[in-house]
């Protein structure tokens, strides 16, 4: 049924005026929707939706994930933007800087203003 449709991530802010500054100046994210009450992005071939919550960064878990080529390069650029990098002591897992390594697989998470866990993945 749903096998065959897009899907888009829906995270939640308490400020919007905040949040649109971080993923559109921040993470360069192009902004595609000023009418519907809330932040609609454009980021590669999916979407991002950006809305009030009194429940935004509850979350305790990965909201959104973009897949780069660089990990490393792109975690460089996005701290050199004042991106703050989360590190975890995951099992069977290294960390070069802000990247963690599994194998061939390298990944790197940090919060949005509210507290909302994203990442960047790539090998």
């Amino acid at each position: 049924m749903l096998a065959n449709k897009d899907a888009m991530a829906t995270v939640a802010v308490k400020d919007q005026k905040v949040a649109g500054k971080f993923y559109e100046e921040t993470l360069g994210l192009k902004r595609i929707d000023r009418e519907s009450g809330v932040l609609m992005y454009q980021s590669g071939n999916s979407q991002l939706l950006v809305y009030e919550s009194q429940y935004a960064g509850s979350n305790k878990a990965t909201a959104v994930t973009w897949t780069v080529d660089d990990v490393e390069a792109v975690a460089k650029a996005l701290s050199a933007r004042g991106v703050r990098f989360e590190h975890y002591d995951f099992p069977g897992s290294t960390r070069k800087g802000d990247v963690h390594i599994y194998g061939e697989l390298k990944n790197a998470w940090f919060k949005d203003p509210d507290g909302n866990i994203l990442s960047i993945v790539g090998r």
